[in-house]
């Protein structure tokens, strides 16, 4: 009987792609990983899990791959942290700090890393064909895992019942332990609840709304204060969806509410009259799609989940950087797939009502070149984009009388580039990749993306992260935040600034070089 172990690479372009290798978004060194999972902080060291095949860069065998960072920026792979084997595949899930060891598989003066993760389980094992939550732990600060001999720990006798997210959470009682799985086919969020990790009992559902037209995945629920008032704190639920995003295929939506420890009611204010059933972006069903509260305008930020155990109340988000239409196509080499910037997320009153605003978390910005106070009708030169850096973009725009006005981002020697632009007169913006590089890997990768951006005070405010494979904008300081991937061609290095129609003045515009 052959193996899970058997599994071969694929035959690729042995020459590799290290110019597509990103200078500050991580990759595994030279397999596949999708979504993040088991994300937290312990002992200075933060830790990033991800689903992971070890024996090849497509979709296949998944494991938990790990990586650690003191500074989130700079990542550091280890060795698989929980590997599959011929009973069970290892979906995604979280990590706890179990300080009180009510797991019991630590001590009081040494508190255990619990990992709950979805088995998948395989032909011929005893929950064959199903999905249950199961246990791991570690006594070492996360570097080894021992798998829970009463594995599963919670089961439904369901095909889809994955991705569980959990935390603590303080009642009358004291510290229980909530869970957020999904119903993925059933477009639900299940909650569980647990005095010691090992023992669940259900209590709320939550389900089909807003966006239902594929899968939901990888939620997360967490508190945040608005507007940074304590006593005005909401909970934000995370549901991720595949197909049936804004965009098109992946992406992540969220509700804003309450929760009381047992069931998430949603604002009034988060929710459509009815869920959207569309998958594609054709018709006026999927146009209800951007009445939806999406994480990500663009295509490529899925599966985003938040860090656990963080002090200081802050809450960092990371996601997969890719898409399920395209993602086993990726023109890269030996590595498909990496992780977007973490992100930091806080609530703000925007609109009358609480929205999630986003900071991308970078390292000190150094060598920067400005070029503040520029009126331009025309095309101006960017600095070059040099091999093994990033450029962060920072920019105030007065649109002016420009009919559009924007960033061309990788431009080859033919014309093509990623064209970011914005048009005052629609308050759009969008990511037009269609000409970018490499796009013929995949009938599904060319595309634009585009996204509701009003002016504020008349300025358009945008930080751009370029790197080597993709873009990611935060407008009008992360109220609107649009991903997208981009494989530029062996030489493409240069980008500009432009406005059409009319002139447009840059009231700030600093590119700084990262890496």
């Amino acid at each position: 009987m052959s193996s899970y172990l058997d599994d071969a690479r694929p035959e690729t372009d042995q020459a590799g792609t290290p110019h597509l290798r990103p200078a500050l978004h991580y990759t595994a060194r030279d397999t596949w990983l999708n979504d993040p999972n088991g994300l937290v902080f312990y002992r200075g060291t933060y830790h990033l899990y991800y689903q992971n095949n070890p024996h090849g860069n497509v979709w296949g065998n998944m494991s938990w791959g790990h990586a650690t960072s003191t500074d989130l920026v700079q990542w550091t792979e280890q060795p698989v942290a929980i590997a599959c084997d011929d009973a069970e595949d290892i979906y995604s899930g979280s990590i706890v700090v179990d300080h009180a060891n009510c797991s019991g598989f630590g001590s009081a003066e040494n508190p255990p890393l619990v990992a709950i993760y979805t088995s998948a389980f395989k032909s011929g094992a005893d929950y064959e064909g199903t999905q249950a939550q199961s246990l791991a732990y570690s006594n070492d600060a996360g570097m080894t895992w021992t798998k829970f001999a009463g594995n599963p720990v919670l089961t439904r006798g369901s095909a889809n019942f994955r991705d569980p997210k959990v935390f603590s959470y303080p009642g009358p009682d004291g510290l229980c332990w909530v869970m957020a799985a999904v119903e993925a086919g059933e477009q639900k969020v299940v909650f569980y609840r647990s005095a010691n990790l090992r023992d669940w009992e259900l209590a709320s559902e939550f389900g089909p709304a807003n966006a239902a037209g594929g899968e939901w995945e990888c939620p997360d629920l967490f508190p945040l204060p608005v507007d940074g008032d304590p006593d005005r704190t909401k909970w934000v639920l995370v549901v991720n969806i595949n197909p049936g995003a804004v965009a098109g295929g992946s992406g992540g939506q969220y509700f804003v509410g309450d929760f009381d420890g047992f069931t998430f009611t949603p604002d009034p204010s988060s929710l459509l009259d009815s869920p959207v059933y569309a998958t594609s972006g054709a018709g006026a069903e999927a146009g209800r799609l951007r009445e939806c509260r999406w994480l990500d305008w663009g295509r490529d930020y899925y599966a985003a989940v938040s860090f656990s155990n963080i002090p200081d109340g802050r809450r960092l988000m990371i996601g997969w950087l890719s898409n399920w239409d395209y993602a086993n196509s990726l023109p890269t080499f030996p590595w498909r797939s990496g992780m977007s910037l973490v992100r930091e997320v806080s609530l703000e009153t925007v609109d009358g009502r609480p929205a999630l605003v986003q900071a991308p978390v970078l390292p000190p910005l150094e060598s920067v070149q400005r070029l503040d106070g520029r009126e331009l009708h025309g095309v101006q030169p960017l600095p070059e984009i040099l091999p093994g850096e990033a450029q962060v973009i920072d920019a105030e725009i007065l649109p002016g009388a420009a009919d559009r006005c924007g960033f061309r981002l990788w431009e080859d020697s033919d014309g093509g580039a990623a064209v970011l632009a914005y048009e005052p007169a629609a308050g759009v913006l969008t990511l037009d990749r269609t000409d970018a590089g490499e796009t013929a890997f995949h009938q599904a990768f060319a595309s634009v993306e585009s996204a509701p951006v009003a002016l504020e005070d008349g300025v358009l405010t945008l930080r751009i992260v370029v790197d080597h494979c993709s873009v990611e904008v935060f407008a009008q300081g992360g109220k609107v935040v649009l991903t997208d991937l981009i494989f530029p061609r062996v030489g493409n290095k240069g980008s500009s600034v432009f406005a059409e129609g009319g002139a447009a003045i840059f009231r700030k515009l600093a590119v700084a070089a990262v890496g």
